[in-house]
């Protein structure tokens, strides 16, 4: 497989690094409007082509595949642009700015029959696959109910940067510079974390958003400090469990951690994810009575980019796809809509 990598900024190198190490893939070339940083890429990843625009790319047309770490708001028309031109696409989290963005890009993928999968990243930790394998055997019974969190401390620590002075982080913090706060930038992860680890899509949502006075006037030089900081969200899934999400700049002492708790009528599994460790604990069987948990230690999965590959070779969609993530977004969507209403909605 010919891989493009389409915007090269700090996540690109991950991809990059990933694919390469992946048997019969070829890094044929690197996009990105600033031509020292893709000429820089490039050369740092032994790729064939640098290309200063996604048209040019296409017109040269040497790959098979796509993988979209632009901006944001940018993953639409690049995307779209890519799969009109006949290119599987590889795309990353949020896959669209609003769900009607992110249904035109599924519609079209499955339309034209290309691979379309979006990273998802905590879908490769191995502990949240297990998790989801016992509660999908039925080990625990009919879910019931379940807690989800994601912390992170950035807005506290100076542990990966000041975010006072630094545009990596201070976009992520204003409306206008294409973020949506933590909802939209991790608020994706923790609702696939429940979801997935569930085995239940979501079919009702009410959610809390809250920004927090951050410096004088909430501005910092061309930045507005307005995008949330904060959210809180009490949800339904399709199983009829019933549960919470709730995710945070603000969570001090929690670099980067993602938790699931999902409770069923026979047991419990939880799933614990930091940025240096991760753990699966259950509570089945005769341990219910005892209130006894067990750490799972539990097999490497492969990857999303090992999964794209492979569904790239077998000319067959594999998950996370576009449609899962488009119906993440409307839940998304919908959060802000609920936020505003004060009110349940259906998803």
């Amino acid at each position: 497989m010919r891989l493009l990598i389409l915007g090269t900024g700090g996540m690109a190198n991950q991809h990059a690094k990933h694919f390469a190490a992946i048997e019969g893939v070829t890094l044929a070339g690197g996009v990105d409007v600033d031509p020292a940083r893709v000429e820089a890429f490039c050369a740092a990843h032994n790729m064939e082509r640098s290309f200063g625009s996604l048209d040019a790319a296409l017109a040269w047309g040497e790959f098979d595949a796509v993988a979209n770490v632009t901006p944001d708001s940018v993953h639409h028309p690049t995307t779209m642009a890519a799969l009109k031109g006949g290119k599987h696409v590889f795309c990353e989290k949020p896959l669209a700015t609003d769900h009607a963005k992110a249904m035109e890009m599924t519609e079209t993928a499955e339309r034209l029959g290309l691979v379309n999968m979006v990273n998802l990243t905590y879908r490769n930790v191995s502990q949240l696959q297990k998790a989801r394998e016992i509660v999908a055997s039925g080990a625990v019974g009919k879910v019931k109910h379940f807690e989800a969190s994601y912390l992170q401390s950035w807005l506290v620590s100076k542990a990966w940067g000041d975010w006072r002075t630094e545009s990596q982080w201070l976009w992520r913090l204003s409306k206008k510079h294409g973020s949506n706060g933590v909802l939209g930038d991790i608020g994706v992860h923790i609702l696939d974390f429940a979801a997935y680890g569930a085995g239940s899509d979501f079919s009702k949502v009410f959610c809390r958003l809250e920004t927090f006075d951050k410096a004088e006037n909430n501005r910092i030089g061309e930045y507005d400090l307005d995008a949330n900081d904060s959210f809180a969200m009490t949800a339904q899934l399709e199983n009829g469990a019933l549960g919470v999400i709730h995710a945070t700049r603000w969570a001090t002492g929690h670099f980067n951690e993602l938790r699931l708790r999902v409770y069923g009528e026979l047991g419990s599994v939880e799933v614990q994810h930091r940025h240096d460790w991760s753990k699966l604990f259950t509570c089945l069987g005769a341990d219910a009575e005892t209130g006894t948990w067990t750490e799972v230690e539990v097999d490497t999965v492969p990857t999303n980019y090992m999964r794209f590959v492979e569904a790239v070779r077998a000319g067959k969609n594999l998950e996370p796809s576009f449609r899962h993530a488009t119906n993440i977004q409307k839940v998304l969507d919908l959060a802000v809509v609920t936020d505003r209403d004060r009110s349940e909605h259906k998803v």
